[in-house]
């Protein structure tokens, strides 16, 4: 039984099972191209805010974590070990690893804690590491046949032992992938199907595992199994030799919340580990790499086997070598995450997407993507980077644009919705990779619905389709290709898949509905061209009826718990077609600012971060002021602040433009002559407490230490 949309909130409670309900997007999507995205992240949130704290207070100190490990082991469920404020000094990692606790700081404006040396977290090394026990693809500890049960929304499902399953358990469900290709949904992780090959996911006897589903077990009676949630992907089956495996232990809601993460003299691969973890959290920390240490972190945040867990109100800065290895939050194998309100600045990429299945990423703020190629840009906040993603939901999200990549592998029906993408930053001139949605080889069954895209001035193209080159720099959307100018591999089965709806873009110069000769704007925007794929054979989207569209595709209503902020309520939706009057310029007035880039741009910078760098020189010619300095860790798009320059219209914080070995440039109005004097501070690290810029609603924030920041009423 569906429900109708237009009584849903008649109807909701009698339309079992949970999934069959109508969503939000019914009537918009076919519901083999969609999930119920509701599902994502904690089942009522995160829980700790009436826990109790556990023993004493520990004072900052310099040594190992051994103090705060021990008393994280020594927690009753449904407590927290209280860290003061200060600075701890650790040269070991942080291990949380029974269920129902956490660790707390006073906020990160106040407990500070930095780490050096390396740790293991189970071998792939992190600073922190919420962990259940060592179970990992390359050796599973229970590993058994998946017989029956394949079809989408199934919650019974069939398997060849039990032993050693219990109900409350979280299993792994992946199969091999598919050859050959046959042109649908496509799973592959080969050089045949991508351009360097490799998988996250088992190996069996040379064949790739990539696909995934993360299910929790609550019902067992022999070896037929109760999952939730249902299953998603459309292409299960027993040819693919589907298998289920699953920990004997996985860590169950533990988080962290209320500091500042500081890795700047660590040699660990990642910041914070959820290693088969479930229903665990990160929220309201500070996350810090700093770009000069030249250090060896891949993420801030690394997802392995793993699910239902949330990051939310953090603030994320720098990457260790502005390489291409260098991410915010990574989910490497994982699903069913929610990845909400976060800001991201000075990350290459700041959401990289492995093979995750039904995850959400919610209204998270990137700024200044950070990548040392001086011509390439790298679009984000989201790179969708390995085999077996799929059904995974971007909405809301404000940045420079997004990718689905052909490097790892293929991916498979994603919905974006309601994003805001500007192409470039202001200050930034690369004109490489510069377009606002890259749809590459094997990405298919797409869904881009109710979008806000381009840079006006710069943007000249509506699309490039493969094999075509021209213009694939400065259109909208490039489709088919591997990289942006690439060789066509794909082509045909990309565009063809693909579900645009009232998407409005800077080149068009309004909303597109692209269906049929009745919907608005056929004549003088579509051309005639159909931009719903509702006559392709299996996973076909039929033509909307009309061109509402919900505020959100996971809520029912305005999330209560993170949008006010003490500068004002954002506008709700922010970002899509049916938006006026949007704050934020040459959209359309169909944008505005969310709570996060609100919190951003409202946030003091951290003085103790930064470092000072002597000017010795200065000029100004054509817009751009050039200082002379001794030695320059600068790149395009560095924030820094100019203070005691002789005018004084040099000084202020701005954006780098341009470097070269000793001189410095950015924009400015003419302040006269260079006379004397002066300096640069940077890095430009907030200071940053999610309780200072967000309303927590009752029964959403945990309880603060008496002595945080006051919440805005």
């Amino acid at each position: 039984m569906r429900c109708k949309q237009t009584v849903f909130f008649i109807l909701i409670l009698l339309c079992l099972p949970s999934y069959s309900y109508a969503q939000p997007w019914s009537g918009i999507l076919n519901p083999s191209r969609a999930v119920d995205w509701s599902n994502a992240g904690i089942p009522g949130g995160i829980p700790s805010g009436t826990w109790t704290q556990c023993g004493s207070t520990i004072a900052a100190y310099r040594g190992t974590a051994g103090t705060i490990n021990t008393a994280l082991s020594g927690c009753a469920p449904n407590h927290y070990v209280l860290l003061a404020a200060g600075t701890f000094r650790l040269s070991s990692e942080i291990i949380i690893s029974n269920n129902n606790v956490e660790l707390r700081g006073m906020g990160p404006d106040q407990t500070i804690i930095q780490f050096t040396g390396s740790s293991s977290c189970n071998g792939p090394y992190a600073d922190v590491c919420l962990q259940g026990s060592f179970n990992w693809n390359g050796a599973p500890q229970h590993l058994t046949t998946w017989t029956a049960g394949y079809s989408p929304g199934t919650t019974q499902i069939t398997l060849g032992s039990t032993s050693g399953l219990s109900v409350g358990q979280l299993i792994i469900l992946d199969q091999a992938d598919d050859a050959p290709d046959t042109g649908n949904y496509f799973v592959c992780s080969t050089t045949a199907c991508s351009t360097e090959g490799g998988s996250p996911g088992r190996k069996v006897s040379g064949t790739n595992y990539s696909q995934q589903e993360y299910k929790l077990v609550t019902n067992i009676s022999g070896n037929r199994v109760t999952i939730s949630p249902g299953i998603y992907s459309p292409n299960w089956r027993s040819s693919q030799r589907p298998s289920a495996w699953w920990a004997t232990n996985i860590l169950q809601n533990s988080g962290i919340q209320g500091m500042t993460l500081d890795y700047s003299a660590s040699n660990n691969t990642s910041g914070v580990m959820f290693w088969n973890a479930y229903k665990c959290w990160m929220r309201n920390v500070r996350s810090i790499y700093k770009t000069t240490n030249g250090g060896g972190g891949r993420n801030h945040v690394w997802f392995q086997y793993s699910s239902h867990d949330i990051v939310r109100d953090n603030y994320f800065y720098g990457t260790q070598d502005a390489s291409t290895l260098s991410y915010g939050v990574e989910t490497w194998q994982s699903g069913d995450l929610l990845i909400e309100n976060n800001i991201f600045q000075h990350i290459v990429s700041p959401l990289l997407v492995g093979n995750t299945e039904g995850t959400v990423f919610g209204y998270n703020y990137a700024i200044d993507d950070y990548f040392a190629n001086a011509t390439w840009n790298m679009p984000g906040p989201s790179f969708t980077h390995d085999a077996g993603t799929a059904m995974n939901l971007f909405e809301g999200n404000q940045g420079t644009g997004m990718v689905e990549d052909d490097i790892h592998g293929t991916h498979n029906m994603h919905t974006y919705f309601r994003n805001l993408w500007i192409v470039r930053e202001p200050w930034n001139t690369k004109n490489q990779q510069t377009v606002a949605a890259e749809l590459a080889s094997y990405a298919r069954y797409m869904n881009v619905i109710g979008n806000v895209m381009g840079q006006a001035g710069y943007s000249d193209t509506y699309q490039v389709v493969a094999p075509a080159t021209s213009h694939c720099n400065t259109s909208i959307y490039v489709i088919g290709a591997q990289n942006v100018c690439g060789a066509a591999v794909d082509t045909t089965n990309v565009l063809k898949t693909l579900m645009r709806w009232g998407n409005y873009d800077t080149v068009t110069g309004a909303v597109r509905w692209c269906g049929n000769s009745s919907d608005p704007g056929w004549s003088t925007i579509c051309a005639s061209m159909s931009e719903v794929p509702s006559g392709i054979g299996l996973y076909a989207n039929a033509v909307p009826s009309n061109t509402a569209l919900p505020p959100s595709f996971y809520y029912a209503s305005q999330p209560k718990s993170w949008w006010r902020t003490p500068w004002g309520t954002p506008a709700y939706p922010p970002n899509g077609p049916d938006v006026s009057g949007g704050n934020i310029a040459n959209f359309g007035g169909h944008a505005n600012n969310i709570p996060a880039q609100l919190c951003f741009a409202n946030s003091k910078i951290d003085s103790a971060y930064q470092v000072t760098y002597t000017v010795s020189a200065g000029k100004w010619s054509g817009g751009t002021a050039t200082l002379k300095i001794g030695s320059n860790p600068f790149t395009l798009g560095s924030i820094i602040t100019v203070t005691g320059v002789n005018p004084s219209g040099y000084n202020g914080t701005f954006v780098v433009t341009a470097v070269a070995q000793n001189t410095v440039s950015y924009v400015v109005s003419n302040p006269g002559s260079y006379v004397s004097g002066g300096m640069i501070v940077f890095p430009n690290i907030h200071l940053f407490n999610a309780n200072s810029c967000y309303f927590q609603a009752p029964g959403h924030r945990p309880a603060p230490p008496t002595n945080l920041t006051t919440v805005p009423k």
